[in-house]
This record gives structure tokens, sequence and C-alpha cells, in this order.
């Protein structure tokens, strides 16, 4: 009895010095001395791991040393803009009638600015970006929004020397721009990859984070094809490597220094770099790049319809085998798709035999023809498919007509028996304003839904819509019938009349 003992308080003290390991083995020897068996020490036999033998940079450094000439620093002066105040801010008013000594005027009088000087003289706006060479003759993409209102741009090379830029053409869709740079010189500069970036491979990011100048950051890439909500073509790359304020335009390098992405965007709760960092990669930068050096801009195809995705429920609802493809809610007035017959209702399978899977699948296809150009869609329609061939219009022409618009619109006008404020739209008649605990409200509608229809007459002015809720009214129904395009979808709602 004394034996085991003395044995039991080896082992726990041997398992205490051990840990698990040898606390697996103990339970191996309480099997045998439990069941009297003979304890097998015989290790089991295993299958080769995976092994990768493509060998870790040990730096960055020859990379680095080769392409940092290349990138640069962006700054960007705005337009003449008269300023509300000095800075931004006012003196409150209980210390503007202080004593011209008192300490506590004079304290505000240096917070606030001199409340005597003009606080309306004209001031630039200004910002700063990154950016990096495509060409030896000074050619230079960045972000089509760091550049965006302005009209002056300098730009600051890694050894400090300025050169003034001319803007040669931008693209907000794709947030790309191009930028040139006029000097008797040869510019280092790097070129896009032609194979897509690979998950977990090492990128380096150089940019000019916070003005601070050249800085260099790695990580890897950690996924493709990111959609991030900025637009219809999002496609982006996402890294790790610390992106933060002043990077954007900047280029993302593999180990072989191509360019596979251009930094465009972060996801930071806090405002500062959280290890999630977006580029758009080199595939789109360069076609677009090609497009803004030839003409300034880049031309794509218009359709023109509003499209959600195909549902289990709507697919099966349907008839459809699969849940893919573009349902169109509603083709807009005067496009491409209404003069070709697409009707709302119709799902959008192919483009040319090009399989859709989804709506953003479609907007990136439509987008890839030239305006004029013929495209034959493939539809689901009654149960069955059907080829309809499409004269595209030019995207960039309904921007022209949208801008057109923007600057006839008409003033905000009250439904007040409904509890709505109206403004134009190009789509239908927007919703600007939902007046509290109104039948409106009550009904789910908000400030951005497009009212369509009302009363079953499409709707096209704010007039359309009072013309039409006045007639429902005056026939003594409680409610008028809308159909309404939100976030949602398209959808009809009643909503009833406010009670006298």
């Amino acid at each position: 009895m004394t034996q085991q003992n003395t044995t039991g308080t080896k082992t726990k003290g041997w398992l205490r010095k051990h840990g698990l390991r040898a606390g697996v083995a103990a339970l191996g020897v309480s099997g045998v001395l439990a069941t009297g068996a003979v304890f097998n020490t015989t290790s089991p036999v295993l299958a080769d791991p995976v092994r990768v033998e493509s060998a870790s940079p040990l730096n960055f450094a020859d990379v680095v040393e080769q392409v940092q000439p290349a990138v640069v620093s962006v700054k960007v002066r705005g337009k003449l803009q008269r300023a509300s105040s000095r800075q931004g801010s006012e003196m409150p008013r209980e210390f503007r009638d202080l004593p011209e000594d008192h300490p506590m005027r004079r304290f505000f009088e240096r917070r606030f600015g001199d409340q005597g000087n003009d606080r309306s003289a004209p001031r630039r706006s200004q910002g700063q970006g990154s950016g990096f060479f495509i060409a030896k003759d000074g050619l230079l993409v960045t972000n089509e929004h760091v550049i965006n209102g302005g009209e002056e741009f300098t730009v600051v090379m890694d050894d400090g020397t300025e050169y003034e830029a001319e803007l040669v053409g931008a693209d907000s869709r794709t947030d790309l721009a191009l930028l040139k740079v006029n000097a008797d010189r040869d510019f280092t500069y790097v070129a896009f990859a032609d194979e897509p970036s690979r998950v977990g491979e090492w990128v380096v990011a150089v940019g000019n984070p916070f003005g601070l100048g050249g800085t260099v950051t790695a990580g890897i890439v950690s996924a493709n094809g990111r959609d991030i909500g900025s637009g219809p073509y999002d496609d982006f790359i996402q890294i790790d490597a610390p992106v933060n304020r002043g990077n954007s335009g900047g280029p993302a390098f593999n180990m072989r220094g191509e360019v596979i992405g251009v930094n465009a965007a972060i996801f930071s709760p806090s405002g500062g770099n959280v290890g999630i960092a977006f580029a758009i990669p080199a595939s789109t930068a360069t076609v677009v790049i090609a497009d803004l050096q030839d003409d300034g801009m880049v031309e794509r195809g218009w359709l023109g319809v509003q499209i959600q995705p195909v549902t289990e429920e709507i697919a099966d609802s349907l008839g459809l085998d699969m849940a893919s493809g573009a349902l169109v809610t509603r083709p807009q007035d005067d496009s491409p798709a209404g003069e070709a017959g697409i009707r709302a209702g119709d799902t959008i399978l192919a483009v040319d035999d090009t399989v859709v899977e989804s709506p953003k699948d479609l907007a990136k296809l439509i987008a890839s023809y030239a305006p004029d150009a013929e495209a034959k869609l493939t539809i689901w329609r009654n149960g069955e498919e059907q080829d309809i061939t499409v004269k595209l219009g030019s995207l960039n022409d309904l921007d022209r007509r949208a801008d057109a618009g923007a600057d006839n619109m008409v003033k905000p006008a009250s439904v007040e028996t409904l509890g709505l404020t109206l403004e134009s739209s190009e789509n239908g008649v927007l919703i600007s304003d939902v007046e509290a605990e109104s039948p409106a409200a009550e009904k789910g509608l908000v400030r951005g839904d497009v009212i369509l229809n009302v009363n079953g007459a499409p709707v096209a002015t704010i007039e359309d819509v009072t013309t039409g809720v006045e007639q429902v009214k005056q026939d003594g129904r409680k409610a008028v019938l809308m159909q309404v395009q939100s976030e949602r979808g398209v959808r009809f709602v009643a909503v009833p009349f406010a009670k006298a």
C-alpha cells in the first residue's frame, strides 16, 4: 500500500513538471494498471503533412529600393472658395462683449481669430494623397477621390523634388485618375502585374501616410473580389498591410516589384489602420488607365434597368433551375432596355452567351461594351428562355442628362395629406422627407424612396403625383395606391389619407 502511494505521488509530480504530454502518457499507464493489458509504445503511422518549398523573403529591401523612386506624393489645391468664418467657427456669443483687454477675450481671439477680420476671405481647399509613375514620360496614376475638385496638382518625388502636373482624365466609378508631369527628364516607373494576385502572397504598400513622406509597409493579400458597396464595379483586393490616410492612390507591389493594385480604401471603425485595406486590382486599372490616356474618359455601355438578385425563393417561383441571373424590377424610361422590349419581371441570364450570375456580373458585362454596340440578352420570361437584341446607350450621356436635370431640379413640394415632401429625380419622384407619425411613415415610406406610379398611372414629376393623389381623394377613396422603389426593391403601398 505504501509503495502504491509513493508511486502515485511520484506520478503526480512528474505530470506537474512535464505538462500535457505527460498527462497523456499517464492516462496510458493508468489504462495498463486497470486492465492488465500490455502497453504498446509504438507510435502510429501518420501521412506526410503539406509542405511548401518556396521560401519566404528575408526582407523587402531589394523590392523597395527598386520601386520607391517611382512612388510620389500628390498635393492638390482646389478652387477659391469663401469661408464662413476664419477657422470654421466663431467666438462664443457670451464673450463677444467683453472688454478688449479682458484675458478671456484675448484667449478666444487667439483661438478663433480676430473677429474684426474679414472671415469671408477666399481660400483654397487642399488635399494630399499618393501616386506612382507608369511611364518614363511622366504619366502617373492616383485615385479619383484624391484629385476630385482640384485645380492645381503638385507631385513630390522621393528625393523631395517637386513638379507641377496636369490632369489627363479621371473615372469616379472605379476611383482612378491619370496625371501627367511635363519635365525634361525620364522618370523611374513601374508596371502593372499581368497575373492576378494570390491570397497569401506578400504585398508591399508604398505611399505618403499623414504627409510623413515616402513610407513602406508590408503584409499579405487577404482576399480577392471584395465588394465594399462603393459602386457597381467593386472587385477589390483586400490586404492587411498597414494603409493609412494619405496612402490613397499609392501602389501595392508583389515581390517582383509589379503593381498588383492601387490602394483606395480602408475599413476602420476608429479612423486608424486595423489591417483591412482595399486596392483596385491591376486588371481593372490597366483597362481604365488605357481609356483615360486615349481621351480622358471611360466610355461604357448603358442598358437602363433596375435589377435585383435572384434568390432561391424567386427562382422557384419563376421556374428557374438555379438562383442566378439579374431580375429586372423596372426598365428605365427612354432606355435601351425599354426600347428593346425588356419588361419588369424578366430575368437576364446571359449577355452574348456569357452567363450572368448576379446583378454585379450584368453591370460589369454591359460596361465592357462600347456605346451603340449591340448585345444579345438571353432572358427568362413566362417560363422559357428568349433572346432579345439591344442597342446599348452611353453611360456618360446618362450622367450628362442627370447633371442637366440637377440644374433644373424642381424645389421640394409637399403632399400634406400623406405627410410627404417630394423632389424631382432622374428615375421618378423622390421622397425627400417623411413627417413623423404621418400615414406615409406608418406605411414604412422613408426618405430616399422613389415614387414610380400613383393609382395605376406612371409619374415623372411632382405634379403627376399631386394630381394623382388629389384625383383619388376626390373619388372618395380612403387611400392612394403607390408603386415605390426603395432599398428593399419595388413594392406597392396603400397610403391612407390623414383624418381631418
